[in-house]
């Protein structure tokens, strides 16, 4: 039985990309049993003289992707000066997207891998938003990066989505007379929690609004100005026992409320 193919995947980062793409095209070969040898985070010329060292002794080849043009550059010439084949996978392309977009290259490692954890950051945090909103479950609170705190109609749901694509986990309460708050809510730090306020006249406008788009009489308690008193006045209760920032929304984009919140948490993170 003859002795198995190597190939040597070199990469200046984790090495996953330049891994896929080897694996695929070996894929296309049947009844072939190549070993993959990945040497990640290769950042000198003493990593490259390695490989090249290995690769010869195994007779092997080296697929690459070093987008530093010096480091690719010199695997690009040691490999052909020992007689090896070494693929750059990444190079020629990047150049061709140079050409295309008429701008250099960043020429940094790795930022593919975090581009692709920024992304899942994002998607975990619109799980969450979803997963807590309109407070379905009180543990969330105490997970939450942000917390947002009112009565019906205040926009915490568009608002915890607006945040969650910031990367922010935001778990948002609401608040009723009748209902006693989670105690959790009391448990939070409380510059994690944020209030959001409106006068009595806009939401009513906002709730009757909504009445009658679900085809449903106007008229109803839900809208009624002096219900509407009642709950502002229980939240203003709730939010002064918690002792968070209050929030005026109601001339507010949801974009404008969440700057505002942005900005109190980094200033907050400044003055730690």
């Amino acid at each position: 039985m003859g002795k198995k193919p190597i190939i040597y995947v070199v990469s200046d980062s984790v090495g996953e990309t330049a891994e896929l793409v080897t694996k695929a095209a070996v894929s296309q070969f049947t009844n072939v049993d190549v070993i993959l040898k990945r040497f990640p985070y290769v950042e000198e010329i003493e990593n490259i003289e390695e490989v090249i060292s290995l690769a010869k002794l195994d007779s092997g080849m080296i697929a690459y992707t070093l987008v530093k043009p010096d480091m690719s550059k010199y695997m690009r010439e040691a490999a052909a000066r020992e007689g090896l084949y070494a693929c750059d996978i990444i190079g020629p392309l990047m150049a061709q997207v140079g050409e295309l977009c008429g701008q250099t290259p960043l020429y940094e490692p790795g930022l593919v891998r975090k581009l692709d954890e920024d992304y899942f950051k994002k998607v975990e945090a619109i799980e969450f938003a979803v997963k807590y909103d309109d407070g379905r479950d009180p543990r969330g609170i105490l997970k939450a990066d942000i917390v947002l705190v009112g009565v019906s109609r205040t926009s915490k749901t568009p608002l915890s989505q607006y945040l969650a694509h910031k990367r922010y986990k935001v778990a948002n309460v609401p608040i009723v007379p009748e209902v006693d708050p989670p105690e959790e809510l009391f448990l939070v730090p409380k510059e994690k929690c944020f209030g959001l306020r409106i006068t009595p006249d806009k939401l009513n406008q906002i709730r009757r609004e909504r009445l009658i788009s679900l085809g449903l009489n106007d008229k109803a308690i839900y809208a009624n100005i002096e219900r509407i008193k009642e709950e502002i006045e229980f939240f203003d209760t709730i939010v002064s026992k918690i002792g968070c920032p209050v929030i005026d929304v109601t001339n507010k984009a949801v974009e404008e409320t969440a700057n505002v919140i942005v900005n109190l948490k980094q200033n907050k993170l400044k003055n730690l």
